[in-house]
């Protein structure tokens, strides 16, 4: 096999789009188009009220899903990647809108996409792997109750006296204000979700949402129910998205930094993950450096155009890939449904029931919970990662993704790190004459009089340094021999611990041979001095060389 057929699906730096048209059939176009339309319908009124959320105007979340949405479905490196506005950038862009306008943001989003094509082009689309499959099961079971919980308000038809953005927040509102409940919004919700989680039984083809919404639109409209629709909630504008340039000066843009980097980072952690619960539910591979590349240009796209940022929206992919989405075709009709509904079907599209579309988002919440993937978890995992898990998912639901992702990877980074010390450890070897050697003394060597050996297992850490500080117990010796075969990697602490048993033994007139250093340990402590320090002729290849050695120095110090 050659080397460019060995080289990993994640490192291509192609769009998803151009591989999957290969084989693409007229069945699965009317299941893209049928999705694209579906999400759309969907993607409506979150854009408009994430938008609303981050301090801008709800025409603005309509131009991120139409610009930002269409070119990560043509440039991502995921089949099924749904991008636009999403909740975790509500406090941001409120934040940086209010401090410095219109014009501010639009600078943080396009240097924010300039980040992000660098790391995709840098491939670090690959250090996703090194989120734990934890963490990915309790962020998403986190935002799955989180769109569940958003919801409630107009399934049930409540009236909010604020307009609460936290999840927390929400919740209180939703119980201070549960007796303006709406009887009339509360039947066509139970409705639009009767017909959601019975029609698929019954009939697949026909996707559920689609009936849901002309139902519930029926209902609402032939009826004269007093229920809240899209039109009644929301006035927008039906101008198309036009380019914008901004006031650009250096001053503002080194003062915009921290914040570009701010929406790159969660941009590319958000979409990536996105990415991988999409990978689950379809059983596919995405090209993580491609998707950070596509989402860059898609960000400096919708800024240039009047968007705000954008990123994977894990409910809206969700909801893509449930009604039959499979390639990014879906994505760019999603795109152009929207552009089509904002210019000549506003009208239309305002007659959808805001109870219909919380059946819909509560079907997907309960479609990308992956409950039973966090039963098995709970049955078979150790107690340390199932502490992962909740930490994660309470802090989504409490905070937001950027926080539990944060605090969920350092409770698992120092979890990783005490298991990696509980493994490594410095063992003493005997001699094969001793009544008390090992049972298992096929691997022993003969070792010299005055010579003890000691071999390190796993890696040489900060958190495993006091494992091997004990290695110069019996100081009645003449060379100490250390064996490092089975050490892959050590940090400056591990090279530190063992300048400090060189130092030890060198106060005793010990000499110090070492064998079998790895290419990274042995990088590691040629960088930092050490080899010099010991002597490159006490570092032996095999301990059987490492062995010779210390009898060779034995002799020495016995004839003089």
């Amino acid at each position: 096999m050659s080397a460019q057929a060995q080289k990993p699906t994640e490192q291509k730096l192609k769009p998803k789009l151009f591989s999957v048209m290969k084989n693409y059939s007229k069945e699965q176009l009317v299941k893209d188009v049928t999705a694209g339309i579906i999400v759309a319908i969907i993607a409506l009124p979150l854009s408009i009220a994430l938008a609303l959320a981050s301090g801008v105007g709800p025409e603005q979340g309509l131009y991120t899903a139409i610009v930002a949405g269409f070119i990560v479905s043509f440039l991502g490196g995921s089949r099924v990647q749904i991008a636009g506005p999403t909740a975790a950038f509500a406090t941001i862009v409120a934040g940086i809108v209010a401090s410095q306008g219109m014009d501010g943001l639009i600078i943080s989003t396009v240097m924010a996409g300039i980040i992000m094509v660098i790391m995709g082009l840098c491939r670090f689309g690959a250090l996703i792997k090194y989120i734990p499959g934890t963490i990915t099961s309790g962020f998403t079971f986190g935002i799955a109750v989180t769109i569940l919980l958003g919801q409630i308000k107009d399934f049930f038809g409540l009236t909010f006296k604020n307009s609460p953005i936290e999840t927390v927040d929400k919740v209180k509102e939703i119980v201070s204000c549960f007796g303006t409940l709406n009887p009339q919004a509360l039947l066509v919700g139970v409705v639009s979700l009767a017909i959601l989680i019975l029609w698929p039984k019954k009939l697949e083809k026909i996707p559920a949402s689609l009936i849901a919404v002309i139902v519930g639109s029926v209902m609402v409209g032939a009826f004269k129910m007093n229920v809240n629709t899209i039109g009644s909630l929301y006035n927008v504008s039906k101008e198309l998205p036009h380019f914008t340039v901004p006031n650009i000066t250096f001053e503002r843009v080194r003062a915009l930094v921290p914040n570009a980097f701010t929406i790159a980072i969660l941009a590319a952690v958000e979409s990536l993950l996105s990415c991988v619960v999409a990978d689950g539910m379809i059983g596919s591979k995405h090209r993580s450096n491609m998707e950070l590349v596509a989402q860059g240009v898609a960000n400096i796209g919708s800024a240039f155009f009047g968007g705000i940022p954008a990123t994977g929206a894990i409910a809206r992919t969700a909801a893509n890939v449930k009604n039959g989405g499979r390639t990014p075709i879906a994505g760019m009709v999603h795109s152009v449904v929207v552009l089509i509904i904002l210019c000549l079907l506003m009208d239309k599209a305002s007659l959808i029931p805001m109870p219909t579309i919380a059946a819909i988002l509560f079907v997907v919440a309960y479609n990308m919970c992956g409950w039973r993937n966090i039963r098995n978890t709970i049955k078979t995992a150790p107690k340390s990662d199932i502490a992962v898990l909740f930490v994660t998912l309470i802090f989504t639901v409490i905070f937001d993704l950027v926080v539990a992702i944060g605090v969920g990877m350092v409770m698992a980074s120092l979890l990783f790190m005490k298991r990696m010390a509980d493994v490594t450890e410095a063992h003493a070897w005997v001699d094969v004459d001793d009544e008390d050697t090992d049972p298992d003394n096929i691997l022993l060597k003969k070792i010299p009089q005055n010579t003890r050996v000691f071999e390190i297992n796993g890696p040489m850490f900060f958190a495993a340094a006091d494992k091997y500080r004990y290695m110069l117990s019996d100081k009645n010796i003449d060379v100490l021999c250390i064996r490092m075969r089975n050490v892959p990697a050590i940090d400056a602490a591990g090279v530190e611990a063992l300048m400090g048993i060189v130092k030890r033994c060198e106060r005793h007139n010990v000499k110090v041979v070492f064998s079998h250093v790895n290419e990274q340990p042995m990088h590691a402590m040629e960088k930092a001095g050490f080899i010099e320090h010991v002597g490159k002729e006490n570092f032996c290849d095999h301990i059987d060389t490492a062995l010779l050695r210390c009898e060779e120095i034995e002799s020495k110090l016995r004839s003089a």
